[in-house]
């Protein structure tokens, strides 16, 4: 019976490496997937995902008006899919993330969503507060804070390495704009020497 499974984590714990490394062994078997990343994501291009450590795979875009259950109908009948995987999936809407349900319950097809948990300022992203609350299978994929804590937490940095606590929720980057942290750092805004 298929599930759908909500991995989530800070930044930099390798979320994507884990989607990309499940694709392959799905894809090894000689099954069909469908991979999708955000729009809002573009770092590297559309339409790619690709890890910290080099691994990547081509990948369907979603943006906020995208209809996921619509898509993988047509997917569907053009070729069985056995597995969809998601990355940035704290980017999903609460209608998408009641899509990727219909899909698990009426397609018997297997969902697996990679994302953040939290944003810079510790509040939820609108994909993974739905992801939480009605996934099957949670998942935290665990990454460490400067004191060897566990990180949940993430900061937001300027570009002089500052902690900044306003701004857009959303705001792409990479090392370069975020540190992960435990939440006694992320309450004292200590990054630690890493920055």
């Amino acid at each position: 019976m298929a599930k759908l499974y909500f991995n989530y984590s800070s930044m930099n714990a390798g979320k994507s490496t884990m989607l990309l490394q499940a694709n392959h062994n799905y894809q090894e078997r000689g099954m069909n997937t469908v991979i999708y990343t955000s729009s809002v994501d573009d770092r590297y291009g559309k339409k790619e995902i690709v890890s910290r450590i080099g691994l990547k795979a081509n990948s369907n875009i979603f943006s906020e008006s995208t209809n996921i259950f619509i898509e993988i109908l047509d997917f569907n009948k053009l070729k069985k899919v056995d597995c969809i995987l998601i990355d940035e999936a704290q980017f999903l809407n609460k209608d998408q993330v009641t899509q990727l349900g219909k899909i698990v319950d009426e397609l018997d097809i297997p969902v697996l969503t990679f994302g953040i948990r939290t944003d810079f300022k510790g509040n939820l992203f609108e994909g993974s507060k739905f992801l939480l609350a009605w996934a099957d299978n949670l998942k935290e994929i665990k990454t460490v804070c400067h004191c060897g804590r566990k990180a949940t937490m993430v900061l937001r940095l300027d570009e002089y390495g500052q902690v900044i606590d306003e701004g857009n929720q959303i705001e792409i980057g990479g090392n370069e704009k975020y540190v992960s942290i435990c939440r006694k750092h992320f309450y004292e805004k200590d990054i630690g020497g890493s920055k």
